[in-house]
């Protein structure tokens, strides 16, 4: 009998946006110089951010000015926004981003050491807003045990999100993930984008969530 095959549940949809020649251009010329291969371990002599699901780069870019003494790792799957990415990288030729165009999961999995990040930043993931879909949201359990390990004894794990219903949920688990507790502020101040302009005008409240690894572990019970 045939073993079938268990698929994990995906946080994100490729869609089909349109590629604009420049990003395009970007994708194939500025990859290989700005870019990371999945499976390459992420080593950093200096403090480390990995941002999850980077857009199209606009605060990636804004904090990374902002931080010159730190290095950021930007992961997103989407073409687009990882061509405009690379060509605000190269147009603002900045020496502290990398870019990574695949699974945040597998990234952090397969290509991050534990403690060894100074921040994860996860700016506005997508908030699958109906019920059936909430097991598609990023932030579960699992993800929260897995993003912890990575920090270092007092990195930061800043979120954000619009739809107040995700920030309950991912205070909810963040919480409860025993190698975290809250926070006062962020690695960075998060900058305000387009996105986020255009959600206040739309009456949509914006969340900071701001957790820190311990410095030490918990007791075993």
């Amino acid at each position: 009998m045939a073993i079938p095959i268990v698929r994990p549940i995906r946080s994100f949809v490729l869609r089909q946006g349109r590629t604009t020649p420049a990003q395009k251009r970007a994708l194939d010329e500025l990859y290989p110089k700005h870019g990371i291969a999945f499976g390459q371990k992420i080593v950093a002599e200096r403090p480390l951010v990995l941002e999850i699901g980077s857009g199209m780069g606009e605060t990636t870019i804004a904090i990374a000015k902002a931080h010159p003494e730190a290095d950021f790792v930007a992961v997103e799957v989407h073409g687009p926004g990882v061509g405009s990415l690379l060509n605000a990288v190269e147009r603002e030729q900045l020496k502290n981003v990398r870019v990574i165009r695949h699974d945040a999961v597998e990234v952090l999995e397969k290509m991050v050491e534990d403690a060894s990040l100074a921040a994860i930043h996860l700016f506005f993931p997508d908030p699958w807003p109906k019920k059936r879909h909430h097991k598609r949201r990023l932030v579960q359990p699992d993800m929260a045990t897995l993003m912890a390990r990575k920090l270092v004894p007092g990195g930061i794990l800043h979120a954000a999100t619009d739809w107040p219903d995700y920030a309950e949920q991912m205070n909810d688990v963040f919480s409860k993930e025993e190698l975290l507790e809250p926070a006062a502020s962020g690695f960075a101040e998060r900058p305000a984008t387009k996105f986020e302009s255009r959600g206040r005008k739309l009456g949509h409240p914006i969340r900071d969530l701001h957790f820190r690894r311990r410095q030490k572990a918990p007791a075993a019970r």
